[in-house]
């Protein structure tokens, strides 16, 4: 099957680069809905059959326009959400954003047990995300889009495609509304057929894309 893994819309706390997993969390800007809006003509060729979201309001106000376009309700899932930053909740400097995505970057890497500061391992990150996915592949669908959170897709794909790795993840970011396209299962593997885009293997990711971690992630 396909996965698109969509990460949502620009929100304020991008702007100011804060560590911000808390849920709800906040909507989106105007440009973050304006995100919103153009994604459903991004993806007019792709047979989606269901759409799932995370529990924080950015991805289900990214989500919105998709799901109206295509007749489809966005079935909302707790295991799609942001690694939660734990004791670096709503920090901006520098270090936090560093050791925030130095941890999620080591569980991609396999040293899943290594925690957040404060909250979650790679193992219960992995295990709820892994477990909506799945929810995914069974119902049957062809295509699945997924609306979900820079950081942990990045690290999501950096452990399960087989060919993108951890320093992938790390040197490649994600911006609002950025796509990473899927193919496989999760029994035989999935493998990434684009980034942003751009088809893994092929021509780097533009330098546009690279904003900086602190625009990267949540």
């Amino acid at each position: 099957m396909r996965l698109l893994l969509i990460r949502h819309g620009q929100t304020p706390s991008n702007i100011i680069g804060a560590l911000d997993t808390g849920i709800p969390g906040p909507g989106l800007t105007e440009l973050g809905l304006e995100q919103a809006a153009a994604v459903p003509a991004g993806l007019v060729a792709e047979p989606i059959g269901a759409i799932f979201a995370s529990t924080q309001v950015r991805s289900q106000l990214t989500a919105a326009p998709l799901a109206e376009a295509r007749g489809l309700t966005v079935e909302i899932r707790s295991g799609l959400r942001e690694v939660d930053a734990g004791d670096l909740e709503m920090r901006t400097d520098d270090e936090a954003v560093r050791r925030y995505m130095e941890i999620v970057i080591a569980w991609a890497d396999g040293d899943v047990e290594r925690r957040m500061p404060g909250a979650e391992s790679g193992v219960e990150v992995y295990a709820r995300y892994d477990e909506v996915i799945a929810e995914a592949v069974a119902t049957g669908h062809p295509t699945v889009a997924i609306v979900s959170h820079g950081a942990v897709i990045r690290s999501w794909v950096g452990a399960r495609a087989e060919n993108v790795s951890a320093d992938f993840s790390a040197e490649h970011s994600l911006g609002n509304t950025g796509i990473v396209v899927l193919d496989g299962s999760p029994q035989h593997g999935w493998r990434a057929l684009t980034w942003m885009g751009q088809a893994i293997g092929g021509p780097a990711v533009d330098d546009a894309a690279h904003a900086g971690p602190a625009s990267e992630t949540r």
